[in-house]
């Protein structure tokens, strides 16, 4: 069994690659996945979470999660949100590989947005607009930039501007052209592929702001009480998801099913189809394409399929899974 920390998921699942085997794993069947929420058993707050998912014929992986709203306040303070992957074999049970969860979180969840822009995004875009400069906005960026290689620049923005600079800044000592700017209806406007990471609970992006032939990649939303995209954006793009399993639960998504505002059948694709070829994504270089990220346990076993086979080479990643692909 190999063990990876956070600087190892990080270096062993470069962009490209990562990218590379989401759509791959998306090519075979949908895990069957679980969630199991714990609560504090002393009557806290805190929970303890499990997301369990196993490939049909391949390999299960189980996501455990701690969410401890207190740790912030500890000395010296910790996360949180802290946890671990791990990834046994399908036919022996045997353990392996144990990795960092949140570098696994951040991987997976910029890889999921990512391999949507790569099948979706316009293959002549060049500017890229990050909406929210927390701890995946740097992530997201290096993620877009390697799945549409057209892009040239980044702009971020964030409320607070001063949390923007610092992403902008770190992204340019990695050599991205990147700015922070203070006007997002401006950015908004000039971007050809927008990614929103953000904890909004009120529209931040407005549809009629969006220039023909955008991508909008919305991300932070992950219950329907948070909102990143007004109406309009949702109602002027063709919408798609990685996964259908749980869209309702979400932020846009949710709150627009929820009240008519569109029906499931403005939902054209997720990953599945797309990867496997039974729906086609941009039909035309005008088109506004909407993805929404739900994420999923389902994403937890592929990102640790890919790094099973970055940590333990080819054979032993076509053993763990039944096949080998890129």
């Amino acid at each position: 069994m190999k063990v990876f920390d956070a600087a190892a998921v990080h270096a062993a699942l470069p962009w490209s690659n990562l990218i590379l085997s989401l759509a791959e794993a998306h090519r075979g069947p949908m895990p069957v996945s679980d969630v199991v929420v714990q609560g504090d058993p002393a009557g806290g707050s805190d929970q303890f979470i499990t997301l369990p998912g196993w490939v049909p014929g391949g390999p299960v992986a189980v996501k455990m999660v701690g969410v401890f709203s207190g740790n912030e306040r500890l000395s010296p303070p910790q996360p949180n949100v802290q946890g671990l992957v791990a990834m046994f074999d399908g036919k022996t049970g045997a353990p392996l590989l144990v990795a960092d969860g949140a570098a696994m979180t951040a991987r997976k969840t910029a890889g999921d947005s990512a391999l949507g822009a790569a099948m979706l995004a316009r293959d002549d875009a060049e500017m890229l607009l990050i909406v929210g400069a927390g701890a995946l906005a740097p992530h997201f960026a290096e993620a877009h930039l390697a799945a549409v290689p057209s892009l040239r620049r980044v702009a971020i923005w964030n409320r607070t501007a001063l949390k923007a600079e610092a992403v902008a800044a770190h992204l340019r000592a990695l050599g991205i052209d990147a700015t922070a700017v203070r006007d997002l209806d401006a950015a908004v406007a000039g971007a050809d592929v927008i990614s929103c990471v953000t904890m909004s609970d009120q529209a931040l992006v407005k549809g009629s702001l969006l220039k023909p032939g955008a991508h909008l990649d919305l991300v932070g939303a992950y219950m329907t009480s948070l909102r990143e995209a007004d109406d309009a954006a949702l109602l002027r793009g063709r919408i798609f998801v990685d996964t259908r399993q749980g869209m309702q639960n979400t932020g846009d998504l949710g709150q627009a099913l929820a009240s008519g505002l569109i029906g499931p059948d403005r939902i054209i694709a997720d990953h599945f189809d797309l990867a496997q070829g039974r729906c086609a994504g941009r039909r035309s270089a005008e088109e506004i394409t909407v993805f929404k990220n739900v994420g999923g346990a389902h994403l937890d076993v592929f990102t640790a399929i890919a790094l099973s086979r970055a940590g333990y080479g080819a054979d032993h990643f076509a053993d763990a899974t039944g096949h080998v692909g890129p």
